[in-house]
């Protein structure tokens, strides 16, 4: 695609470098009960590419070995992988504080009712995408009937102990802008949400997340298609601030595909960037086992400004 040809030219972005290695985000496929139009990913109900039990296996391996702190889970909608559960069985004995990237209409798919249950048993830190708290725009987004599903979801989840400061029982909430635009205020649109959905809803959570729209996959498509490409990459570069640098998400944390190859973040994943090493175009988990990544650095290119723009963005959420 043009934006990735784009985004792979020489870029002026600085330089950083990895710190300890602390989260392993995996995404388990591309298989989504939804198609939403900010999907970095590109995941949808059509999508057949899913992790083997070969390399679910490196992964436990891996965080024995690393003594990593952090297992973080994302798709797709990864609750739809046929061994999600047993993965997160694996880590939980392993005391890995674990993180569920999910979209909440999962919870009512065919042979999910009892997900949340399942979750909340293990302790699963969720982190929710509802990219608005009104109904119009979180469908027209996602897609109709989303919001209502998602509404559910959260009040299953509140029922079961779920975003009521809990430590245990962590939900996070998760906001996209609607187009080419840089997120307000997390800490004042966790007010907005807050107030709103205790009272249309009785709904509560623990935290919100903003997180920019990347400028790749199904969103940089979109950007390509009504000429806002060029636009949108200025407006991250006009909003850089070097104080993000030190909490980007690249420093402490390893992505991993569904095939079990490695990259320095998500993003990077998707453009097929590969964490570099032995001069190798592609490195797999299991060909770092025994590689301390700390100090090495990280790859980069011009979408690296969308974590660095304004507030920050990573799968945290703002930086500062």
């Amino acid at each position: 695609m043009h934006e990735t040809i784009h985004l792979l030219e020489k870029t002026d972005f600085p330089k950083i470098y990895r710190s300890k290695v602390e989260t392993l985000q995996v995404n388990l496929g591309y298989q989504c009960n939804q198609s939403c139009t900010h999907c970095h990913v590109d995941a949808g109900p059509s999508r057949t590419e899913m992790m083997t039990a070969e390399n679910i296996d490196v992964i436990a391996n891996y965080m024995q070995a690393r003594n990593i702190s952090i297992l973080d889970l994302t798709g797709g909608a990864p609750e739809l992988h046929p061994q999600f559960r047993e993965l997160v069985k694996i880590a939980h004995s392993q005391s890995r504080h674990l993180i569920d990237r999910c979209n909440l209409t999962i919870l009512e798919e065919p042979h999910q009712k009892d997900l949340a249950e399942f979750l909340a048993e293990h302790k699963v830190e969720i982190v929710a995408s509802l990219p608005c708290y009104l109904e119009e725009n979180v469908d027209k987004q996602r897609g109709k009937g989303v919001f209502g599903k998602s509404i559910r979801g959260l009040q299953v989840l509140n029922s079961l102990g779920y975003g009521k400061g809990d430590q245990n029982l962590k939900l996070t909430l998760v906001y996209n802008p609607q187009g080419p635009e840089l997120s307000p205020s997390q800490e004042s649109l966790q007010k907005d949400y807050t107030k709103f959905l205790a009272e249309k809803y009785e709904i509560s959570f623990d935290h919100l997340f903003t997180i920019t729209n990347m400028p790749i996959k199904r969103f940089g498509s979109m950007l390509v298609s009504k000429g806002k490409f060029q636009e949108y990459m200025q407006l991250l570069r006009d909003a850089y601030s070097a104080e993000n640098l030190q909490s980007v998400m690249c420093r402490t944390m390893v992505s991993v595909d569904w095939q079990g190859y490695v990259y320095d973040c998500d993003f990077n994943q998707m453009l097929g960037i590969s964490l570099p090493h032995n001069d190798q175009i592609r490195t797999h988990l299991s060909e770092i086992m025994n590689t301390d990544l700390e100090k090495n650095e990280i790859m980069i290119a011009d979408h690296c400004y969308g974590c660095t723009a304004g507030q920050g963005s990573s799968c945290g959420g703002a930086l500062n």
